[in-house]
């Protein structure tokens, strides 16, 4: 197997654990926002689109992962790691979950300031704060499962979790 091909096997299995961690976390959030909008009117957002997303934040957890900011406290308890993970990642879902509708009162208003204003004025805060709760808690069992892995080691967790793999038979 040449270095090219090993390198992108190793990205590919990295990328895998959080993108579907986040492809069904995002699912249940799109499945708690439809429920919350029915009557709205608004369309929840699509596998394919949710695909797009937890693929997006399955790279940028492994991005940020890589910046010496975001593991701040690897030599302390773990709930420091965790909890400073947590906040980190909830500001950028916050600030991402907030454009996202901005995007699309902006384009109902024709324009950003004018869909800024619309969004204001006209969004129901108790369900963005609603989504927003279940994202915090999506993430923060995100950064604590990571933190697990990282500690004990991807091989010892899979054997706590799953048990012991049969030994392959050639």
């Amino acid at each position: 197997m040449s270095k090219v091909t090993a390198k992108i096997k190793e990205e590919f299995l990295a990328l895998l654990p959080p993108t579907i961690y986040f492809f069904i976390a995002l699912h249940i959030v799109g499945l708690v926002r439809a429920l919350l909008i029915k009557a709205t009117g608004f369309s929840p957002l699509s596998t394919a689109s949710i695909a797009v997303a937890a693929l997006v934040l399955g790279k940028s957890v492994l991005i940020a992962e890589l910046l010496p900011v975001i593991n701040r406290y690897p030599q302390k308890p773990l709930i420091y790691n965790v909890g400073w993970k947590t906040m980190m990642y909830l500001v950028v879902s916050l600030l991402i979950h907030y454009l996202e509708r901005l995007y699309e009162f902006s384009r109902q208003a024709g324009g950003m300031v004018a869909g800024n204003k619309k969004l204001l004025a006209e969004m129901v805060w108790p369900h963005f704060w609603a989504v927003q709760i279940i994202l915090a808690l999506m993430i923060f069992m995100y950064c604590v499962g990571n933190e697990l892995v990282r500690v004990i080691g991807k091989d010892r967790m899979r054997r706590m979790f799953f048990g012991p793999l049969p030994l392959p038979v050639f």
